[in-house]
């Protein structure tokens, strides 16, 4: 195996390697680097081992937005429409006109950074300034995790996304979570109890539940005899408005122990529900939804979203906004963050204490005075014996 480098202009170079087949036959591989002699020197030396390791790419002409077509079908299978259809949405509107013209192989993470930079400046397909720093993170993301493939298919040696130091990533600040309080949420309750919408509230906010949680809940995952109901799936809505359930978020099934509050509205809707399906010239039995239109059909995740935003508005909340509130009734009454995790359905205790934080403001100061009180019982006990 050898190489050398020839000098095209001042600062740009070829890189020949010598590749010889199983009859003794010489090949040539031709590779454009720009910056010194040294350096040339230096990645033609590189590509040599990787030549003689195995670990060699080819260099491809293919763009980064052919990639991402690509690795867009590979992923389809894998994951769920609507995490499809955002991929989408990112990697076509987002990431490709900025970087899809560049070559797969040649992109850099300086490349990445820019492009980042530039959304955050300009990036809306409006005119209209910049991405929020959230979309850009989401960018981040899914380019991370496409090149991510790229590399494990051999497509290029490494991932710049994956180089790009910290700072250079988007950041994005957490917003402080909307909630109402308990007197707030009697008032709601007695605005909405004559309406459809009183049990979607009352599943938000004294048990917790998402909105897809609560539009896949069906009556069989409901005990009301034992207080307490299961979570197994989810539904979602694409930007199509295609339907479909799928299970938990994170994949686990979670149970969700009942306010005796909700046992007795549960109680009293089901026979409503029943009623009202009789009229319908249809029986009720556990498969039914426990939310359904007035004609018995299952509620659409976005129409809830839609029902409760508008009458919601008045308290300056939203239905995701109860499920928040929920957490803070249990923090508020020192109910151990762990329970709070298992109730909302986090997948790790460190998801509930970073997006609660800021509603535990005395903990810090509980657990100082626990600690300064248990020392000083003890030195006090110390100085009782010794005495």
């Amino acid at each position: 195996m050898k190489g050398h480098i020839r000098e095209r202009s001042s600062g740009h170079w070829a890189i020949i390697l010598d590749l010889y087949d199983a009859a003794g036959k010489r090949h040539r591989k031709w590779h454009s680097f720009k910056g010194t002699k040294r350096q040339a020197q230096s990645e033609c030396a590189r590509l040599i081992t990787e030549m003689e390791s195995g670990e060699y790419v080819e260099p491809s002409r293919a763009t980064l937005a052919d990639f991402l077509e690509r690795w867009l079908k590979h992923i389809k299978a894998n994951v769920s429409p609507r995490t499809h259809e955002r991929y989408e949405q990112i990697a076509r509107k987002n990431i490709a006109p900025l970087l899809g013209a560049k070559i797969l192989s040649k992109l850099q993470p300086i490349e990445i950074s820019a492009a980042y930079s530039q959304s955050l400046e300009n990036g809306r397909r409006d005119g209209k300034g910049g991405l929020s720093p959230r979309t850009v993170h989401h960018m981040h993301r899914v380019l991370f995790s496409a090149l991510n493939q790229a590399e494990r298919w051999k497509l290029i040696n490494r991932n710049p996304a994956a180089l790009l130091e910290k700072r250079d990533r988007p950041k994005i600040e957490r917003k402080p979570v909307t909630t109402i309080d308990t007197p707030t949420t009697a008032i709601v309750f007695d605005s909405a109890r004559e309406r459809r919408l009183f049990i979607p509230l009352v599943l938000a906010a004294l048990c917790g539940l998402r909105r897809g949680e609560i539009t896949a809940l069906r009556w069989r995952s409901v005990d009301l005899d034992a207080g307490q109901l299961a979570v197994i799936a989810s539904t979602e809505q694409t930007d199509a408005g295609a339907i479909r359930e799928k299970e938990a978020k994170s994949g686990k099934t979670r149970t969700v122990a009942l306010p005796l509050m909700a046992i007795e509205e549960l109680r009293r809707w089901r026979v409503a529900q029943a009623e009202e399906l009789l009229k319908l010239g249809a029986r009720a039995d556990d498969n039914w939804h426990v939310i359904t239109q007035a004609d018995g059909s299952p509620l659409q995740p976005r129409s809830l979203t839609h029902v409760m935003s508008a009458f919601l508005k008045e308290w300056n909340v939203t239905l995701h906004g109860l499920r928040h509130s929920h957490a803070s009734y249990m923090l508020a009454s020192n109910i151990h963050p762990k329970v709070v995790q298992e109730r909302l359905g986090h997948s790790s205790i460190a998801i509930t204490m970073d997006i609660y934080s800021h509603l535990m403001p005395n903990m810090q100061g509980e657990a100082a005075a626990a600690v300064d009180g248990a020392l000083r019982a003890a030195i006090n006990k110390r100085a009782d014996d010794v005495g």
